[in-house]
């Protein structure tokens, strides 16, 4: 600890002796964590309470956002616009177009300089990154070309082991005018009449009237309620104001609009149809049950034409503003667990003039149908364990690497080709070496077994891999955990007077809502359904309902929810149909 401490000092000299003691203390808890990045370097990461603070690469020393949250100022910063981020946290470095040059000057800084990377209008880093030339070179090339070869970001892999919170919302030191130009914007003189500000955050005020329109598609507008010509003159006449709005809105493009869409659905969601007594609520649940019935007579929701591309990113950025709060209750399944009504833009909200609630009705109705529950996406992962290292080590893999089935089967094809282990008698066989016996024979047999079959060496080696599998939500990211998934429980209990009840467990983890199947099982069988916690945890919740309903439970979940039998337990259990006697 106090080598670190020494470590961190050298590294950062910018924090005081106090600071220093806070950052590592003396009796908190510590830990070291080893982990491999996709490139396959080692990463030692030093968390403390539960947080990774530091990371290191090559007996170099990096921050992570969690600490830049708490020291802000421990590296020079760079302020890009805020759509750049979605560009940065799915591997992109950041370019020197996209850097925001304000009117106090750059930092100075050499080639190989450790910076953060901020959005407009707040301090909180939200990316940590190494300059690739100095302040003078990036001048000089006309802020052209890659500027930050970026090494963590905010919604990464490590952000996403500490407890993931939200960055602060912190007011720059010296405020900058909302126009900020750009370089590559001397050209572009004749386009500085038209104004558009778009925010993802009370602070985060961005004029980009001064952008080229190829910059302007790049940074695509995260809000998408414009109020155009808000500072017109108060005396210009209502009829005039209506008249710019809507030609504003006619020069609106189609992404702009579906931006805008969402920010209306959603605040009438939340406003009319979310009631406190909801929550948690599933945030597909939100969309579906929710969003879809405020949609506007002649309009469809369609996230994909809109700039979040997902839903879970439009969702980041209202919980950004601290409209709503979304947590991972259960690994992979996000909900809305707080609201805040007293937002100023929920209370703002007003339903649009000749908004019509039956035909919106008619076209949520449509909508379910085509947009009803998609099932997930489920493929088994396997990762490399300590004990098969030997026979992974030679295609590059090691330990914790995650691998497909089908790379698993190449990897082993090509092992036992390269080291000429196919029996020349028999070419359905392979000669057991030195590390298939290690890596793959129990102790009693490795006297025994010579060779193996090719399906029983396959089968070998994937049961000796460490389970895991890969779950993909309709319009979210992969997730991949540990252990095989767990398969929707149903079994039968004997409740008092001999009644039956089925109860189901583990339907979140496939995105499915238990109050939503409690309800539409509650009205097909015309029995009593209920949410009930599962004993021993303090998350996870059961259907219970009266009765053996397996049969409308299988035809549920098999032939309208489309889920494979394969990750359904207990549809034996169903009664067998017959006269009673």
């Amino acid at each position: 600890r106090r080598k670190l401490r020494s470590d961190v000092a050298a590294a950062f000299p910018n924090l005081s002796a106090e600071q220093l003691t806070e950052f590592i203390p003396n009796k908190e808890e510590l830990n070291v964590i080893k982990v491999y990045s996709h490139k396959g370097e080692a990463v030692t990461v030093y968390t403390n309470n539960r947080n990774p603070i530091l990371f290191e690469i090559e007996k170099a020393l990096y921050p992570t956002v969690y600490t830049l949250w708490v020291y802000p100022d421990l590296l020079p910063a760079f302020s890009t616009w805020p759509p750049v981020l979605q560009k940065l946290a799915g591997g992109a470095d950041l370019m020197l177009p996209g850097v925001v040059v304000p009117s106090s000057g750059f930092p100075q800084v050499e080639r190989g300089t450790l910076c953060a990377v901020t959005l407009l209008g707040n301090r909180a880093p939200v990316a940590v990154a190494v300059a690739t030339m100095s302040t003078a070179e990036m001048l000089a090339a006309g802020m052209k070309g890659k500027g930050f070869a970026v090494l963590h970001t905010y919604t990464d892999h490590l952000w996403e082991s500490g407890d993931k919170s939200y960055p602060p919302t912190l007011a720059p030191l010296v405020t900058d005018p909302a126009e900020k130009e750009s370089a590559e914007d001397e050209n572009e003189m004749e386009e500085k009449e038209s104004v558009i500000s778009f925010s993802t955050d009370p602070l985060q005020q961005v004029d980009v009237g001064d952008l080229s329109l190829k910059e302007r598609e790049g940074c695509a507008v995260l809000m998408g309620k414009e109020e155009p010509h808000e500072n017109r003159d108060a005396g210009t006449a209502e009829d005039a104001n209506t008249e710019v709005q809507q030609e504003t809105e006619d020069r609106r493009t189609p992404q702009e609009q579906m931006d805008a869409l969402f920010n209306q659905c959603f605040f009438h969601a939340l406003k009319y149809k979310v009631k406190k007594s909801d929550l948690p609520l599933l945030t597909s649940t939100f969309l579906r049950s929710h969003m879809f019935s405020c949609c506007p007579a002649g309009q469809q929701l369609d996230i994909k034409k809109s700039s979040y591309k997902k839903f879970s990113k439009f969702l980041q950025c209202m919980q950004h503003q601290k409209v709503l709060q979304v947590k991972e209750l259960n690994k992979g399944v996000e909900s809305i667990v707080e609201v805040d009504w007293k937002h100023p833009d929920i209370r703002a909200f007003a339903v649009p003039e000749g908004f019509s609630s039956t035909s919106a009705d008619q076209d949520r109705k449509s909508e379910d149908k085509e947009q009803a529950y998609h099932a997930p996406e489920i493929i088994p992962l396997y990762g490399v364990s300590t004990k098969m290292i030997p026979l992974f080590q030679e295609s590059g893999h090691r330990k914790g690497s995650i691998l497909s089935s089908s790379e698993v089967r190449n990897i082993i094809i090509n092992y036992v080709k390269t080291n000429e282990l196919v029996d020349e008698t028999n070419k359905n066989l392979v000669k057991v070496n030195a590390v298939l016996c290690d890596c793959l024979l129990d102790k009693s047999e490795q006297d025994e077994i010579s060779n193996l079959k090719w399906d029983d060496l396959l089968s070998r080696c994937l049961d000796r891999l460490q389970p895991l599998h890969q779950v993909t939500f309709f319009g979210q990211e992969p997730v991949v955990r540990k252990g095989n998934i767990e398969p929707i429980d149903i079994t039968i209990a004997q409740r008092s007077s001999n009644k039956k009840v089925t109860i189901i467990k583990n339907l979140e983890l496939y995105g499915l809502d238990p109050q939503c199947v409690a309800n539409v099982l509650q009205q097909r069988v015309q029995a009593s359904a209920t949410i009930t916690p599962v004993p021993g945890s303090k998350d996870r919740v059961q259907v219970q309902i009266q009765g053996n309903q397996i049969h409308h439970l299988a035809k549920l979940l098999l032939e309208e929810y489309q889920l494979p039998r394969k990750h359904i337990q207990g549809l034996e259990k169903a009664p067998k149909l017959g006269r009673k006697k």
